[in-house]
């Protein structure tokens, strides 16, 4: 379940309990479910009690509990919970989680893109950075602003067209200026598109003297985290096992060898491994987060004209993937046969890389298969 899915199942929510008279509201056109602010409040929250307590003339948590009643055993929802002064927390259900990996891999390319994919073909075709250089009419200082402005402009048009907006871009290359071509020429298209599109507008850019392929290049951890899940997906073939989205079991218990703590074995200090497990837990939840709220990040990016939301969700996305990992190896271990969890890492993976490759795109940067 998405958050748009999880905010149309609460908007329906609102909508029955005004229409049998258990609310006198007007109806909101949309509800806004964010991320939960915090571990232990569920999976997701909403204040939509608080925004309607007024116009309701009724107590924040009275509006919230009869939302809470509507809500629970709803399809992909766990469990409902108030908190605080009225704020709903919504903690989903395992076949919640599977459908979400069932549908990024269904939409494939197209997860996150409400665009008309028919026209995705000539989009791509138009959109990598001509080198033909413009003619230099002012300062360095505005050569150096007009690169980042051509860089952005074009980051922008595919990522407003992913949002749903009309596709407006020429498809005649625009000269850019010699500044970016002499970036271009420097530090090679991705790593300048990366440096000019990760600072917010409001921000300075920050080039480097070089590229640097390691770990501490924000943008070569997220090309490599996108070519370790292809990787995956070529040594579990390689083991003769593909993806099943399913229930990916328990993360490693410590000093298990990497072997899955499927039985939930009691730890060598005497704690129950689930204990242990709870915040390699969270980090399974962190990864699922990312990728369900990518869409709504690409919205918001349009919304505001700010591909370096984009640039940052990628990022928290690839870091969320290598935790994950570390607490739930998709390749089997050993002499280990490939079981039905391996199955599901794998296609938990394989909706990682897909989200990665999709925000890569839209930057204009490649997703490499190897790396």
């Amino acid at each position: 379940m998405t958050p748009a899915e999880l905010s149309r199942t609460v908007l329906r929510s609102v909508r029955g309990a005004v229409e049998e008279q258990e609310l006198s509201v007007p109806v909101p056109a949309r509800i806004v479910v964010r991320p939960a602010p915090r571990p232990g409040c569920g999976d997701y929250a909403s204040n939509v009690a608080l925004q309607l307590a007024k116009p309701a003339g009724r107590p924040a948590r009275e509006v919230a509990e009869i939302l809470r009643k509507r809500l629970a055993g709803s399809p992909g929802i766990a469990r409902v919970e108030i908190a605080g002064p009225g704020f709903l927390n919504f903690t989903l259900g395992d076949e919640a989680q599977v459908a979400l990996v069932r549908e990024v891999l269904a939409q494939g390319s197209g997860y996150g893109d409400r665009s008309d994919r028919t026209n995705l073909g000539a989009r791509s075709a138009r959109s990598p950075l001509t080198t033909e250089a413009g003619s230099a009419d002012g300062s360095a200082a505005s050569a150096s602003a007009s690169a980042r402005e051509v860089v952005v402009a074009e980051a922008l048009a595919r990522i407003e067209v992913a949002a749903g907006a009309p596709d407006r871009s020429c498809a005649s290359p625009v000269p850019h200026p010699p500044e970016l071509v002499a970036l271009l020429a420097r530090l090679g298209s991705d790593e300048a598109r990366w440096v000019l599109l990760r600072p917010a507008a409001h921000d300075p850019v920050r080039v480097p003297e070089r590229p640097v392929q390691r770990e501490s290049n924000p943008r070569f951890r997220v090309q490599y985290a996108h070519a370790r899940t292809r990787a995956l997906l070529r040594n579990a073939g390689e083991l003769g096992f593909s993806g099943e989205p399913g229930d990916v079991g328990l993360p490693v218990a410590e000093g298990a060898s990497g072997i899955p703590d499927e039985a939930a074995r009691r730890s060598g200090s005497g704690e129950p491994a689930g204990t242990q497990a709870a915040p390699a837990g969270r980090t399974l939840q962190g990864l699922l987060t990312l990728l369900a709220t990518y869409p709504s990040a690409i919205e918001a990016a349009a919304r505001l004209r700010a591909p370096d939301r984009v640039v940052r969700h990628l990022e928290a996305t690839a870091d969320a993937f290598f935790r994950w990992h570390d607490d739930f190896p998709p390749l089997p271990v050993g002499e280990q046969k490939p079981l039905a969890v391996h199955r599901a890492r794998l296609a938990l993976a394989e909706a990682a890389g897909t989200v990665l490759a999709n925000g890569l795109r839209l930057l204009g940067i490649s997703a490499p298969e190897y790396l």
